[in-house]
């Protein structure tokens, strides 16, 4: 298999390959949405009457690999910081997830 080198070093010993790349580019890009759509939510919160995002589908957003999106998006809109499965489960989805892409590492390697 062909390796993709991300970070250069002299030795060249940091490699990853393609699938290990597109995984990483996976992760990514769900974390970034998730950010994103806890922003769209708080922005949408500030208008009464205005349709929101609910919250079962930040839990499924923070489940399905973007807990750290979420995570992220919650402190720094300040958005969900008061609700207590928010903050406990949140973390436990980053648990799950990290636990879930080693898993996924470990099938790829």
């Amino acid at each position: 298999m062909r390796k993709i080198s991300i970070f250069l070093d002299p030795s060249n010993k940091m490699l990853i390959d393609n699938q290990s790349l597109y995984v990483l580019i996976f992760f990514l890009a769900v974390n970034l949405t998730a950010f994103l759509i806890m922003l769209a939510d708080k922005i949408r919160s500030a208008r009464p009457g205005a349709e929101r995002i609910s919250e079962g589908m930040l839990f499924f957003l923070a489940a399905a690999f973007g807990s750290v999106g979420v995570y992220a998006g919650m402190f720094a809109f300040r958005h969900k910081t008061r609700k207590w499965y928010f903050l406990a489960g949140i973390p436990l989805l980053m648990a799950e997830n990290a636990a879930a892409l080693y898993l996924a590492y470990l099938l790829l390697k």
